[in-house]
This record gives C-alpha cells, structure tokens and sequence, in this order.
C-alpha cells in the first residue's frame, strides 16, 4: 500500500523580492541553518546579475529558471524482470526545484571564486542559455528523447 502524500511546508516569501523562488533558492544555498550568510550570496549574486545584464533582478532570476528547467525526465520502472527508463512529463513544482538544485550544483562544482561570485555566473549562463545547468537540462531531453520507445510503460497514462 502507498504511504499517503505528506503535507508540504509552505514557503514564506523573501523579505527584499518578496518572492517565493528567491526564498526557495536561500533555503537551498543555506548550509548548517545559516540563512544570513544564504541570504547575503544570493542577493550579491542578484544584484551582480543584475548590473551585469541591465535587467531587473527578478526578471533574470525568472528567466535563467525557465532555461535550466526540464520539461521531461526519466524514471525508472521495473517491468517483468528489465528495468526500463520511462520518459515521463515533469510537474511544475519539481521544474523549479530541479532547476534550483541544478544552478547551485554547478555554481558549486565551479572552483576558485566567492560562493557570491560563482552564483552570480551560473544564473547569467542560465539566462543565456549556456552553463552547467542548462547542459543537465539538455542532457536530461537527450536521455527522454532516446527512451521514447518505453512512454507507453509510463504509469497511469
């Protein structure tokens, strides 16, 4: 029998954005409860983002988040006795969460700069369309798009 969904914490919105996607990315950036020291990368990171592009923070913020989020994924089901990878279509609440957690992990697998500072960059690469979460993304379409043959194994559908 299934476990039953549980109940998700709602997120507060930030105090300078007054958004919840600028909230989500310090809860995810913050370390041992830290949220001060999150909150000061990330709003550097904005505000670097944003002199450097002339665009509001915001905006850039929104935009680089479209970039790196997938549209599909793959999940694997195990179907008389072979382990297929399904193709499946991603929920929106798993898109930005996906693409939070891909900006940060390349932000922080890039070496030899201020968390700030390499944050800042990832978010300009996403909003180009180039960097390290932008490839995650393309190589999660590339997986999906060669396991095609096995959607119909997808559940309920």
């Amino acid at each position: 029998m299934r476990r039953p969904v549980k109940k998700r914490a709602v997120i507060e919105a930030d105090l300078k954005y007054s958004s919840i996607l600028v909230a989500k990315l310090v809860n995810k950036i913050m370390e041992s409860g830290k949220k001060s020291i999150a909150n000061k990368i990330v709003y550097g990171a904005l505000e670097k983002a944003e002199k450097t592009l002339g665009k509001p923070a915001m905006d850039v913020l929104q935009q680089a988040f479209d970039n790196a989020a997938p549209n599909m994924e793959l999940k694997s089901r195990r179907i008389g006795g072979a382990n297929y990878q399904v193709p499946i279509e991603v929920k929106p609440e798993r898109r930005t969460t996906l693409a939070i957690r891909w900006i940060i992990n390349s932000a922080r697998s890039a070496k030899g700069k201020a968390m700030q500072e390499k944050l800042a960059e990832e978010i300009i690469n996403a909003f180009n369309n180039t960097g390290g979460a932008v490839k995650k993304k393309a190589d999660t379409h590339r997986m999906a798009e060669a396991n095609k043959a096995f959607a119909h194994f997808a559940w309920g559908k």
